[in-house]
């Protein structure tokens, strides 16, 4: 079901949406608090927001949680938000399988330390039967480097002759992305005010609804989640069809 103008319900007729989780830092900073309590506040706010998307009834929810470009931060703060997501995922994993939630990790996680590694792939494995709703968690991850695994990925038929040029789909690169699995984006939220999509979901976002709202990540509850949510139902969305 799409979503489209008149669309009521939990999610109003979203099935898959996406959130740059933005403005950590500065709610720290607004309350003269240390970067890491403004980090720790935006894990508190993960939880919540992945219970109420279950509760809405989205069949997907994905996450930009570390970009590729986040390891040009200071390495104290690298290490806080590593630590961060070992505490996520040691303290959440049981409430997932509870609450039937399947993890999913986009990016290359693989490139982080050993034992988050472990902890991940345990996570993913204890969650695949798991079929209520699907978070995405987007770790060192970069679009444009999706992209170009994808464009490898089917270079890589059509030298072996599987695939020929000329009948190379948008669907073969779609089918190709590390989002292959989950409903087409309905929906991608940007917290904190700013207005762009920083190398996430690119081509997936394509016609997808956005959403930016000044509101900090921290801060952002189930009453911002229905806001966005009503303002994606109010629209109508034309894929360029008229």
């Amino acid at each position: 079901m799409q979503g489209v103008a008149g669309v009521s319900g939990p999610a109003f007729g979203a099935r898959h949406i996406a959130i740059i989780m933005d403005g950590n830092g500065r709610w720290a900073k607004r309350k003269h608090l240390p970067r890491a309590l403004g980090h720790k506040k935006g894990v508190e706010a993960v939880r919540n927001i992945v219970r109420v998307g279950g509760e809405m009834g989205l069949e997907a929810m994905t996450l930009y949680a570390f970009s590729s470009e986040n390891w040009n931060r200071p390495e104290d703060e690298i290490s806080d938000l590593m630590g961060l997501l070992r505490q996520y995922i040691q303290s959440d994993i049981e409430e997932f399988v509870q609450n039937g939630v399947r993890l999913k990790v986009i990016g290359n996680y693989k490139a982080l330390d050993a034992d988050i590694v472990g902890m991940i792939d345990n996570a993913i494995e204890k969650t695949a039967g798991n079929d209520k709703m699907t978070l995405a968690v987007a770790l060192n991850y970069g679009a444009q480097d999706e992209l170009l695994r994808a464009v490898q990925h089917v270079a890589a038929r059509v030298k072996i002759g599987e695939l020929e040029p000329d009948a190379i789909h948008v669907d073969h690169i779609a089918g190709a992305l590390d989002t292959a699995e989950l409903p087409p984006l309905d929906l991608l939220i940007r917290t904190s005010g700013e207005l762009r999509l920083s190398n996430f979901l690119l081509w997936q976002a394509a016609y997808s609804e956005l959403y930016f709202t000044d509101t900090l990540w921290p801060d952002f509850d189930k009453g911002e989640l229905e806001k966005a949510l009503q303002a994606f139902g109010s629209r109508e969305r034309r894929f360029g069809g008229r």
